[in-house]
């Protein structure tokens, strides 16, 4: 029932084209629309597309069909899209607000030359541009307005979460104090979890009929929300002891000062004078060897081994939720399709 990647990028040219075509329209200019085009292809393409592909994806499961109709598919597509283009936008300013100088294998947006602080209205245009296309493909049906709000609810959750984030590691300014494992926990429920798992199922179940406040979106929740933590939990423990030609990236959240789920564990475990070892070697860039003391202390403190114990039993007490779930609800396939993808993955 999988949908191809490729099929899902081909269906993104209809949608630029959406776009662009009702600029003129709002007065434009050519140097507008070129912008707008340009901004559009270069942040909104590019990723894994995970997360829309899930939208396309739990449609199937939900209808039971691997093969949608013509209409269905697009509408599909459509929302599929939406948390592409939300990704998106929250990026662009994800990457000036902790100055990334790269993103996705590219120049972050603003690091481009004709872009600089500019890139945060952009930002404000590729959000602007979910709603124009929610209006044109969804607003004749009876959960047009069910879409918006949940779409708005998940841009705040997760704007949420970035401030949390932002005042826990601001740039240059390391303070552990500021780290806790319920901290850590709050960013990545509400910065990650929402919008990346929850809402393309909740869209899918609005697609496909649920109506919104109805009892399987709080049974979706219950599920995708600890799942969304244990992806990201996956990743801090991936930065770290992943390899990196298996990643594709050399981790650096220690160098950066991370709130990460290793260095919340281990504040939790040190002894006083090991909580000096990571208050003198924590967040510093260089030399290497701050990262590797840390890493040294990860060892004494069998950080590895708790990982091991959490994901265990997470994966248990997931599977074990899953196993309940009322099929005349929503089927379980939708939710065990996301754990399949994220169990014991090492990328």
């Amino acid at each position: 029932m999988s949908t191809s990647r490729q099929e899902f990028i081909d269906f993104f040219p209809q949608l630029t084209a959406d776009i662009i075509s009702e600029l003129p329209k709002f007065g434009a200019t050519d140097e507008m629309i070129k912008r707008i085009k340009e901004m559009i292809e270069y942040n909104v393409l590019g990723g894994k597309m995970n997360r829309g592909l899930s939208v396309v994806d739990t449609v199937k499961i939900v209808r039971g069909e691997s093969t949608l109709p013509s209409d269905i598919n697009e509408k599909a597509m459509v929302l599929g899209w939406a948390v592409e283009w939300l990704q998106a936008f929250f990026l662009v300013a994800d990457d000036i607000m902790d100055e990334s100088p790269t993103r996705r294998g590219q120049p972050a947006w603003y690091r481009n030359a004709d872009v600089g602080i500019l890139a945060i209205n952009d930002s404000f245009i590729l959000e602007a541009c979910i709603y124009r296309l929610l209006k044109k493909y969804f607003r004749s049906t009876p959960y047009y307005m069910d879409l918006v709000e949940l779409l708005l609810e998940t841009s705040y959750q997760t704007e949420l979460g970035q401030m949390v984030d932002l005042l826990t590691a601001p740039e240059n300014d390391i303070n552990l104090d500021r780290f806790s494992i319920a901290k850590h926990r709050y960013i990545v429920e509400y910065k990650t979890a929402y919008y990346s798992f929850y809402l393309p199922v909740a869209m899918a179940l609005l697609m496909t009929g649920s109506a919104a406040g109805s009892e399987v979106f709080e049974v979706a929740k219950q599920i995708l929300i600890p799942l969304g933590i244990y992806f990201q939990v996956q990743d801090d423990y991936l930065d770290c002891y992943g390899e990196p030609e298996v990643i594709g990236k050399v981790g650096t959240d220690i160098e950066d000062n991370k709130c990460s789920w290793l260095v919340v564990q281990a504040l939790d475990r040190v002894s006083a004078e090991q909580r000096q070892v990571l208050n003198d070697n924590y967040g510093r860039k260089a030399p290497a060897e701050h990262a590797l003391r840390v890493k040294q202390l990860y060892k004494e403190l069998e950080i590895e081994k708790v990982y091991r114990a959490y994901e265990d039993k997470t994966i248990a007490e997931l599977q074990d939720k899953i196993s309940k779930v009322d099929e005349s609800l929503v089927p379980r396939q939708v939710f065990t399709a996301f754990l399949n993808k994220v169990a014991k993955r090492s990328k």
